[in-house]
């Protein structure tokens, strides 16, 4: 009789653990899902989904009893909640000791501080007169955040003067304390993206370049152009060295500031664990993606090659917007650059909501600016509509750039 394979069950049923199921396929692994909802992203990609709420732990429980390892779509599920879920024996990867560093904004700078890895400058505060004292002491402005359940620029208010931390009261009813940091000049957003198992192997890719608009994810450039080779080298380490420091298990991305002339280039912004829209590229433009290499990992297997494929990978995001129906601009999309690799994740369509992403890879010769067109220039037809000339566009692609 053979042995069968494992079962991975996920937490959250976004956008992340819809496209751990083909990676799953592939290695001939069996991924559930424990849903919010049953329209939500993951759901049409696994047989089995049931709905269930994270915040329960009858739910968690009834969920994690037929699995072999517990991991997440998000960071949200309660710490107190997996402990529980641990002592009686579940596999849960990454651990609540490691994830809390992801939920926990003050528990993750106090982490980094404590691993002598560069930080920018900052205070837990109670109250707004501490608010404004930490302002007055570094400067104006400042960064004002909650140190749970932020992300995509939500929970973050910058204050310019002490007048601004003073309409910062109902932030300190709700939660209590909050993070103040400095606001960091930098020249541009990084991500180093790793994979830890829980024997101890790490592996990661190389340095991007993120490109933010509105406080959301909306380009990567993969690698960093014109990065320094000894920052790239300092972040990948300092990221590795968080994961093993933190005991990490399965993807970890460290968001990073470029800081040119402070400390080894680079600042630690925000920690994720698990696989992050900066990994994205991977799908198509690494040996190995980050939702094959997260299985990999929290099931204990030899991690893969990050290899870029190409000279260059772009991803793109595209948010909801016109369009409200996707598939109809496929085809004038797919034909524009049949090198364009489109990706949605079957969510309905909402303005500014995260709904797909198209990647690029280029080769010898190509270069970043012109693929970013050219990625762009295909998430722009799906969010927007095919417009009447785009297929007869797509004509004027030539064989070179198809392989660029």
């Amino acid at each position: 009789m053979g042995v069968s394979f494992p079962v991975i069950g996920v937490v959250g049923g976004g956008q992340l653990a819809r496209m751990m199921a083909p990676a799953a396929t592939a290695l001939g692994l069996e991924l559930r899902i424990l849903a919010e909802a049953e329209d939500v992203s993951a759901v049409p990609a696994v047989p089995q989904a049931p709905v269930g709420d994270y915040r329960s732990l009858d739910d968690l429980r009834a969920f994690a009893a037929g699995v072999d390892v517990l991991t997440f779509d998000h960071e949200h599920v309660p710490t107190e909640h997996l402990l529980e879920l641990m002592a009686e024996g579940v596999n849960v990867q990454p651990g609540p000791e490691a994830l809390v560093h992801a939920q926990d904004k003050l528990r993750m700078r106090a982490a980094v501080d404590a691993m002598g890895l560069p930080n920018p400058r900052w205070r837990a505060v109670h109250h707004v007169d501490e608010l404004i004292d930490f302002g007055a002491e570094i400067g104006w402005p400042i960064v004002l955040k909650t140190p749970r359940g932020g992300y995509d620029g939500k929970g973050v208010r910058v204050l310019r003067s002490p007048a601004d931390a003073q309409e910062c009261d109902d932030w300190f009813g709700t939660m209590s304390p909050l993070l103040a940091e400095e606001m960091v000049e930098f020249s541009r957003e990084l991500s180093a993206l790793v994979a830890r198992t829980p024997s101890g192997e790490s592996r990661a890719w190389p340095v991007v370049h993120t490109i933010q608009v509105a406080g959301v994810c909306d380009e990567v450039i993969a690698p960093a152009p014109e990065l320094d080779p000894a920052v790239a080298q300092a972040a990948q380490q300092a990221a590795v060295r968080i994961a093993e420091t933190l005991g990490v298990t399965g993807v970890m991305a460290a968001e990073l500031f470029e800081t040119p002339g402070r400390g080894p280039g680079f600042l630690i912004n925000e920690l994720a664990m698990r696989p992050h829209n900066t990994g994205h590229w991977t799908q198509d433009g690494s040996v190995t993606s980050q939702f094959e290499q997260h299985l990999r990992a929290v099931l204990d297997l030899p991690l893969g090659a990050t290899d870029v494929l190409g000279t260059w990978a772009i991803m793109k995001n595209y948010l909801g917007g016109a369009n409200q129906d996707l598939y109809s601009a496929f085809p004038a999309a797919l034909a524009a650059d049949p090198a364009v690799k489109v990706h949605a994740y079957g969510k309905s369509v909402r303005p500014g909501r995260k709904i797909g992403h198209v990647n690029l890879v280029g080769g010898p010769g190509s270069d970043p600016e012109s693929l970013r067109a050219r990625a762009s220039r295909v998430a722009g037809i799906v969010r927007d509509g095919a417009p009447a000339a785009a297929l007869n566009d797509g004509a004027a692609v030539t064989e070179s750039e198809e392989k660029a």
